[in-house]
């Protein structure tokens, strides 16, 4: 089922995420939802506060970025098919040196910024079994778990940019949280008039 993505905003997105247990009511089909409307709205990424559920849970899929023919062709065969369930991510380790990338987020639409972020994590999760792993990654799959990372920890991408910046795009993120923006996925604002 093909959720609505929250809109920015909402107080949802500020929350730091509960940890999930086995128990987790609905959870299969909570992660297969997050999945679907990540693809409906041609994400690579989506976090369930995203989605309205305060949950230390994220899905990544980076195929999209596989046909980038800046990439290297080693990077785009990794990139390729990378389909991931993080639940319950904790970061150990981020390092190297800061690069930037253009980031944007489908819960802030039509705003796309620089963002300097590490290179290389070390990341403790687990997926759908529940079995504790601890794995590095790297370049722009290591990015987008940064960026999913982010929101179950109640921060968002225009945290990471320069005050100039966030004056300059202050009236498009006031515009999305009224709901006067278009875009081709259900999105559900929370300053909307009679929502």
């Amino acid at each position: 089922m093909i959720l609505p993505i929250i809109g920015y905003g909402d107080p949802v997105l500020r929350k730091v995420g509960e940890v999930l247990s086995p128990e987790q009511p609905n959870l299969k089909e909570t992660i297969a939802n997050m999945y679907e409307t990540m693809y409906n709205a041609y994400g690579v990424g989506l976090a369930a506060p995203q989605v309205g559920l305060a949950l230390r849970l994220f899905v990544i899929d980076t195929t999209p970025f596989s046909d980038d023919e800046e990439l290297e062709d080693a990077e785009q065969k990794e990139l390729k098919g990378f389909k991931r369930t993080f639940i319950n991510a904790k970061m150990i380790k981020e390092e190297g040196e800061e690069w930037s990338f253009n980031e944007g987020c489908l819960s802030i639409p039509d705003v796309r910024e620089d963002v300097y972020r590490n290179p290389t994590i070390t990341i403790e999760y687990c997926e759908e079994d529940f079995v504790m792993k601890t794995e590095v990654f790297d370049g722009l799959i290591a990015r987008v778990i940064q960026h999913e990372y982010d929101h179950i920890e109640g921060i968002l991408f225009t945290d990471k940019i320069s005050s100039l910046k966030k004056r300059l795009i202050q009236k498009k993120l006031k515009n999305i949280l009224e709901g006067k923006t278009f875009q081709e996925y259900r999105m559900k604002f929370f300053g909307k008039k009679g929502r």
